[in-house]
């Protein structure tokens, strides 16, 4: 039975769900920065859709590549995956802050949506390690109050930062903070301890590795030179010549400068490739990944990237899916088989045979995506309703709206952690899809005025309290129900399963709300714009009321077999580094 977590290892969890928390504001952070990001890779304001990458890159990181880090972290820690998740955030972080071309930023988001996902599962599985199955759902109930909050906090970071700086300035917080928060978490990672008499040996401590530190600053400084261009440099008729491209036109990747920053990350790769005891064991990691199963977790990463493809950069007014959406689902839908043939005839496959045959285990992922479904009309369509209504020239006001949902929102989720030990999770998720269906019903019936008056605020709690309800039930329910040695592959699938609910949710549902809106005109075409935008944002709601019934539902069927509340599924906090 696990004993209860050390004061070291609470402070270590309290780290976790920060860094947690941070990745969530990131997510949304770019809200309000986009269109100066835009400018700054020379995407004119009317282009919207050439910027798409920027916001599909990180989704593409954060869940694309989830699974693999899920069940890396089973494989080697979860503590060593949650550091090295850090430092990957920051990585991307500094490439974003120093981008002066799409493909560098898009890049950068990438690698912050892959370090930013990875700390999800492994937080999750690290709750797991840490507290007996009886004792998980407050601490679940907390990481998942802090993971969604992010969706309100990121905008408004942004608002606060931009306000004294430029988007860069974001960023560049994001790598300090990044950094600081990886620190934190390596420090208080009780890692390995050596045999009693050698603690004190001198030879017993491992050397730093000083070529990949030096390697390592060379290339931050020529990364730092090629992207922020000293002026001072650019016109002397020396140092000047680093910044000439050897292409017309071309890009800084083919100046002198840009050539040695390639040269200098190739140089560190090959070095922790090679080297004994490398600054970052690149092998180590390397056999973890091959352990893990690469050829399923790519195919695996292939269909899920059809799918982010095919849905985050749709124009719901247009389609369900973007133009090219067809062929991104068709190649999700040869990816996904691949990887069911693969599954079955692999010897050790990503997502063990046995990982999902618990009806549990397999009904969270179906209600987490139901979730993800009806959790996005409630972040996208309440502030659009009330710029479409009461705020009309507040975007602050319009996401103070929001925010009313928002803050009951954590409150739910450790309610529901904390009853997650005295009631069964499939009620508990059943009783939060109720109330979030009967806010959604309720601001189906809001006027152009309702949000004037104080009962408006009702539906907003209610729905706030009623998705947080429902996050650490599901949660607790797949882990209660998965073996040990599956946590973070299980913890991972969740959280891709309500991603790509919530991808998949927006772009039907408003595709959904624009066909009301089309045929209310129709019917009665002397409707003015506002009448016809409550009209679309009233059939949102109902969509999303009829998601989250479902959800409540299936949950009661699906979860209800889930032993949260006395089978002790108890594991230790591995230390593999």
């Amino acid at each position: 039975m696990n004993a209860a977590p050390d004061r070291r290892s609470r402070l270590l969890l309290g780290f976790c769900a920060a860094a947690v928390a941070f990745a969530a504001v990131d997510t949304y952070v770019v809200v309000l920065a986009l269109p100066d990001m835009m400018a700054a890779v020379s995407i004119p304001v009317d282009e919207l859709q050439r910027a798409a990458p920027i916001v599909s890159g990180f989704l593409l990181g954060y869940v694309a590549m989830l699974p693999l880090i899920g069940r890396i972290a089973d494989l080697r820690g979860q503590v060593p995956v949650l550091a090295a998740s850090l430092v990957v955030f920051a990585a991307g972080s500094l490439v974003t802050t120093i981008s002066y071309d799409l493909p560098t930023m898009v890049i950068g988001r990438f690698l912050q949506g892959a370090g930013g996902g990875g700390l999800v599962p492994a937080t999750m599985a690290l709750v797991a390690a840490l507290y007996p199955v009886e004792d998980r759902g407050l601490p679940l109930g907390i990481v998942s109050g802090v993971q969604e909050i992010g969706s309100v906090l990121g905008p408004l970071f942004g608002a606060v930062v931009l306000a004294f700086g430029t988007w860069r300035t974001i960023f560049a917080i994001n790598l300090a903070v990044g950094v600081l928060l990886a620190v934190a978490v390596r420090v208080l990672w009780a890692g390995p301890r050596p045999p009693a008499g050698e603690g004190a040996s001198r030879s017993s401590r491992p050397r730093p590795d000083l070529i990949g530190l030096l390697l390592a600053a060379v290339l931050v400084v020529a990364l730092v030179v090629a992207f922020v261009q000293p002026v001072e440099l650019k016109r002397d008729l020396t140092w000047g010549q680093l910044f000439i491209p050897y292409v017309d036109g071309g890009s800084i990747w083919v100046t002198p400068i840009g050539l040695l920053t390639i040269a200098a990350g190739v140089t560190l790769f090959l070095w922790c490739l090679l080297a004994r005891r490398p600054l970052v064991d690149l092998r180590g990691w390397y056999g973890s990944a091959r352990e893990a199963d690469l050829v399923g977790a790519a195919l695996l990463a292939l269909a899920l990237a059809g799918l982010v493809l095919a849905f985050a950069s749709a124009d719901p007014e247009q389609a369900v899916f973007n133009p090219k959406g067809g062929w991104f689902l068709l190649g999700a839908a040869l990816a996904g088989a691949a990887f069911v043939v693969h599954v079955l005839r692999a010897d050790a496959p990503i997502v063990p045979r046995s990982a999902l045959v618990a009806v549990p285990a397999w009904g969270s992922l179906v209600v987490s995506f139901l979730v993800g479904w009806a959790l996005i009309a409630a972040l996208v369509d309440i502030p659009l309703f009330a710029r479409t209504t009461t705020f009309r020239d507040s975007q602050l006001g319009a996401a103070l709206v929001l925010l009313r949902f928002l803050v009951a929102l954590p409150v739910g989720a450790v309610v529901g952690g904390y009853l997650v030990r005295r009631l069964p999770v499939g009620v508990i998720t059943a009783v939060g899809m109720v109330l979030a269906a009967g806010g959604f019903l309720w601001m189906a019936q809001w006027g152009e005025h309702s949000l004037d008056g104080f009962a408006s605020n009702i539906p907003l709690v209610l729905g706030g309290l009623g998705f947080g309800l429902a996050l650490a039930p599901v949660n607790a329910a797949m882990l209660a129900t998965t073996t040990q040695d599956a946590h973070g592959l299980a913890s991972a699938l969740v959280v891709v399963a309500r991603m790509v609910g919530m991808l998949v949710g927006i772009s039907v549902l408003t595709t959904w709300g624009l066909h009301r809106l089309h045929v209310e005109h129709v019917n009665d075409p002397d409707l003015g714009l506002t009448d016809l935008a409550i009209v679309q944002e009233h059939s949102v709601f109902t969509g999303a009321a009829a998601a989250a019934l479902l959800a409540g539902a299936l949950a009661l069927v699906l979860l209800r077999k889930a032993p949260t509340r006395g089978l002790d599924t108890s594991e230790v906090l591995r230390t593999g580094g």
